[in-house]
């Protein structure tokens, strides 16, 4: 990512170029990412080829405004940080589903991260309703987040608390949110182009909750969060308040994504596999 990348990817997320890669300031950006580029799985529903390579994630996500799911949105935003200084590895993760059982392998992308005063943490712009602020990595007590109470600890098959947790591998770590765990992190480096295969199962499997329904998330200025599901508005707010509504127009549709995510479309997308049940 060149200089000037950077810079339109920082106004993007309306942050400063921090003068160095610290804690305080990955605290910033992250927060600043989540609060202005959306997570969402839009391409898949509108046809739009899904590609693991910097420059087509740059001209989708800073160039064309759009959002993203985790590959695209955490990939990116580790390009970023290492171009700020920051030393970043990519990290796969399985995701709990029901009955605490694990997804598939390469299922999501999160980021471990180093700082300049030598602290790691855990980044993650890509996974919908998580914390605001990166995770201290090597902490194993309890993290106070405005999205949870959230713990790192180390994985073994019960974490789950229930059969088809999944057996861990060596030094695999879980992250637990408000008491249930959220995902499996392995924690050997990886390369964005690992999870092609990942990104292609699910944008393309009847399997994939991906394929079956529409999100488009954000976090707003307040702490709560925004989502469109469809033509499902929901609105929460940081005391967890929510307000649920329907809209009846693709004009109304199309001025939320507009207006709440930024986000320019000539057609209101529909689930690819809606009719399909797993």
């Amino acid at each position: 990512m060149n200089p000037s990348q950077v810079e339109a990817y920082l106004r993007r997320i309306g942050a400063e170029h921090p003068q160095e890669p610290t804690g305080r300031a990955l605290r910033e950006l992250q927060l600043r990412h989540l609060r202005t580029i959306p997570f969402e799985n839009l391409s898949i529903h509108l046809g739009e080829e899904i590609v693991l390579e910097e420059e087509r994630l740059l001209d989708k996500v800073i160039g064309r405004g759009r959002g993203g799911f985790c590959y695209e949105l955490n990939g990116l935003f580790g390009a970023l940080l290492s171009a700020l200084g920051y030393e970043v590895e990519l990290l796969a993760v399985r995701v709990y589903g029901d009955e605490g059982r694990l997804g598939i392998p390469y299922d999501h992308l999160a980021l471990r991260v180093r700082t300049v005063e030598g602290g790691t943490w855990l980044a993650d712009v890509g996974f919908g309703a998580h914390s605001h602020c990166p995770l201290r990595y090597a902490e194993r007590e309890e993290q106070i987040d405005p999205g949870g109470v959230f713990r790192v600890v180390e994985a073994g098959p019960d974490t789950a608390g229930k059969s088809g947790g999944g057996s861990a591998g060596e030094g695999d770590l879980d992250v637990i949110r408000d008491g249930r765990p959220q995902y499996r992190l392995e924690t050997r480096p990886r390369a964005l182009g690992d999870f092609v295969a990942g990104a292609w199962w699910h944008s393309t499997s009847p399997l994939s909750h991906f394929t079956r329904s529409l999100v488009c998330s954000r976090v707003t200025e307040d702490g709560g969060r925004a989502t469109l599901s469809g033509r499902v508005l929901t609105t929460t707010a940081a005391d967890g308040a929510r307000e649920t509504r329907e809209l009846e127009t693709d004009q109304e549709v199309l001025a939320v994504y507009r207006e709440r995510f930024g986000i320019e479309l000539d057609r209101v997308p529909t689930a690819r596999n809606r009719d399909l049940n797993p």
